[in-house]
């Protein structure tokens, strides 16, 4: 570009010129909403000249700059008579919040509100453009477009049709509340109508949150029939909104909502339904799920956590999250570095057909406060212990119908020691005492105190080396020798009947879940842990560890793997393999090294696939509400199949029955400006309540109004 010219220096030259710049200054300010004197303007020509004194011309590579705006021009005239400003092309004006316009010529008053644009097109965000013969500018608000045609798709200069369009008489798009009108409008599909719309108004793409319907879904199940969704969004201010869902099919009539709020120190979130349908005809069904947390002064809290539904089989006979028990609570709560405190109550509803609601615990209370201190004298660390628990049973039958609450305070001082040669010790010195009380159970007393006083002693080596290749090895053997007594009358088992035993609690005095139960022999623990981590992004973490006691527990089940003298044997590992492969795994082996319980999850992600599953293996254990032997496989991956295709699948098989749980399939088509959604499940779930059901889902999302879709564009070839 060379060097921008003068005109000669005349006052009435001087005086055009100085009104151009100005008008230009103007235009540019207008065009994006500021102030005249936000910046300086800067205008740039290849010739600056008068004509017969009262038109001041630019031409060659014109460019303006305002701010953060840029216009772009083959020539731009000024008539001080007419007072009109002429820009012919090509134009192109750049704001820089995403808005683009292009045109062939324009002619602007000098009032800068109205003006013309001819062959112009108006892209908004880099996702919608609309082409049409002409653009006017009305009121400094209003985008006026004639014989349109407005797209979010990539469009080919071969003059191959978009995949979508909507042809209009006219649009007209409002820059101050952000939406974009349509007159006598046409929705076509590679240039074909498929939809006609008198008037149609939606959102521009830089609304996030805007009134009106939101992208349909069509499902079919064979429950429920083929029946459509058709969502509808409520803005209330910029910090709540509201969703309606009416599902309607021959099967059924449902309204659902959700409710959602962020609140200056908080949120709450509520959706529910209520159906009228032929599965229970006659009876109106439903379900609400809600949740909320508050934050007070000073590090306190409140939360809580609502879930309830009409019937057992609600939630599997509409697609809804799968759930054994429901559980709803409220809670408060702080957190501080030395001490946390937490009460909660907690409502459980069934839904399994073969539990009876009065038998099950359903209101639960909980109370958990827990200060540490530092003793400066002896050192180490002081912790004190509050735990308050309560639950009953609706019925009020002998045993079945037995109701427990129960007080616990447990004091425990650790401290830790560096001895020579690298060796690292523990000792742990506490007691606790746990006091119940018990009601509708003749075979207990109705108040028990306990006492149980423990001490542990561990010694560990942690050792660490650098190889030639530059891999870290880390490896750490234990030993820890315990003690614990149990003073007080027995109490039922409650809380601990489904015991865990793994890397968490290998060296824990009491590997019961909760203080009904605790451990009350001398133990020896051995173990080790290992880890290899390679520059080359092999990462490899394994664990091993046994417990020997004298004499045995009769509270432990036999897959616990705490049964007997001598525990299972713990094996526990992980691998990482280029941040590609991950695999981690848990296993207790007997004496004779068969399996009580096993556990191996994984994933695999590449450039196209993405595959994520676990495998469970669970020994038959009455005890624990387990007759027969467990093993099952979840599965869930997605392929890239090309550019823009994606196929997905996931699986639940049950390998003791050697049948699947549920099965589904679904393939995605997703490019610059539309969404294709096809979605095809099976659930092979029988029960008393519910039938095996069959599901077929689409879901279409065109992108341009507020919907941002994949950065995959097609090409024009």
């Amino acid at each position: 570009m060379t060097p921008p010219a003068t005109a000669p220096a005349h006052p009435l030259a001087l005086r055009l010129l100085a009104t151009f710049v100005l008008t230009v200054w103007a235009v540019l300010a207008h065009a994006q909403d500021a102030p005249m004197g936000a910046g300086p303007a800067i205008l740039v020509a290849d010739r600056i000249y008068l004509v017969n004194s009262d038109t001041l011309v630019a031409e060659g590579n014109v460019e303006a700059f305002h701010d953060s705006t840029r216009l772009r021009a083959g020539k731009i005239s000024y008539d001080r008579t007419t007072e009109r400003l002429s820009i012919e092309g090509p134009i192109r004006i750049d704001r820089g919040e995403g808005t683009l316009v292009l045109a062939d010529r324009a002619e602007l008053d000098s009032d800068l509100e109205t003006g013309l644009l001819v062959g112009a097109r108006l892209v908004l965000n880099q996702q919608l453009q609309m082409a049409s013969q002409q653009m006017k500018r009305v009121g400094g608000r209003y985008t006026q477009l004639y014989k349109s045609a407005v797209t979010a798709c990539r469009v080919c200069e071969t003059g191959r049709a978009p995949l979508w369009q909507i042809r209009a008489r006219k649009v007209i798009h409002d820059q101050q509340e952000r939406q974009i009108y349509f007159e006598n409008a046409t929705f076509r599909i590679l240039d074909v109508p498929v939809f006609y719309f008198p008037r149609l108004r939606l959102p521009d793409p830089s609304v996030k949150r805007a009134r009106g319907f939101l992208i349909p879904e069509l499902r079919s199940t064979t429950e429920l029939g083929v029946g459509l969704r058709l969502p509808y969004f409520i803005p209330l201010g910029d910090s709540a909104d509201v969703t309606l869902y009416p599902y309607l099919s021959p099967q059924t009539r449902t309204l659902g909502a959700r409710y959602r709020q962020a609140l200056e120190r908080g949120e709450l979130f509520f959706e529910g339904a209520l159906s009228k349908d032929d599965i229970i005809p006659g009876k109106l069904r439903g379900y609400l799920f809600g949740y909320g947390q508050f934050f007070l002064d000073r590090d306190w809290s409140v939360d809580f956590d609502i879930k309830t539904v009409s019937d057992n089989a609600y939630l599997l006979n509409y697609g809804l999250p799968d759930y054994d028990r429901l559980r709803s609570e409220v809670g408060l709560q702080r957190i501080q570095r030395d001490n946390m405190f937490r009460a909660e109550l907690n409502y459980f509803k069934s839904l399994r057909d073969n539990e009876l609601e009065t038998q099950q615990p359903t209101f639960v209370t909980d109370a958990f406060y827990v200060q540490r201190f530092v003793p400066a004298q002896i050192g180490g660390e002081f912790r004190f212990m509050a735990d308050i628990h309560s639950h009953g049973r609706a019925s009020r039958e002998d045993m079945v119908g037995r109701d427990v609450a129960r007080t616990t305070l447990d004091m425990v001082w650790k401290k830790d020691w560096i001895l020579r040669g690298g060796y690292r010790s523990t000792l742990d010195i506490g007691a606790s005492t746990d006091n119940f009380g018990i009601t509708d159970d003749s075979a207990f007393p109705q108040h028990v105190s306990r006492t149980t006083p423990r001490m542990a002693l561990g010694v560990s080596r942690p050792m660490t080396r650098t190889t030639q290749t530059g891999a870290v090895q880390y490896l750490e053997p234990i030993v820890q020798l315990g003690w614990a007594n149990l003073f007080g009358g027995n109490v039922p088992n409650e809380e601990s009947r489904f015991v865990e035993f793994d890397r968490g609690n290998l060296i824990s005095l009491s590997r019961f879940p909760a203080p009904d139960r605790r451990e009350h022999a001398p133990t020896f623990v051995y173990g080790a842990t290992a880890a290899h981590y390679a520059p080359s992004g092999l990462e490899l973490w394994g664990a091993a560890g046994q417990v020997l006691r004298e004499p045995e527990d009769a509270d432990f089940t036999p897959t616990s793997g705490l049964e007997g003298t001598v525990s299972d044997l713990l094996l526990a590992g992980e691998a990482v393999i280029n941040n590609r492969l991950w695999l981690n795994g848990r296993t207790l082996l007997n004496t004779d090294l068969s399996v009580s319980k096993a556990e191996l999850r994984g994933r695999w992600t590449s450039s196209r696939t993405a595959l994520v599953g676990s495998y469970l293996w669970l020994g038959a254990d009455p005890e624990e509400e387990r007759l027969d032997t467990t093993s099952e496989i979840w599965f869930d991956g997605s392929y890239a199949v090309r550019p823009g295709w994606t196929a997905n699948a996931n699986m639940r098989y049950d390998v003791t029955e050697d049948t699947p749980t549920s099965l589904g399939v679904g393939l995605i088509y997703s490019n610059e400006c539309v969404e294709l959604d096809l979605s095809l499940s099976r659930r092979y779930t029988t029960t008393a309540s519910v039938d095996p059901s069959t599901s077929f889902g689409i879901n279409v999302r065109l992108g341009g109004f507020a919907v941002q879709n994949s950065n995959y564009r097609r090409t024009c070839s």
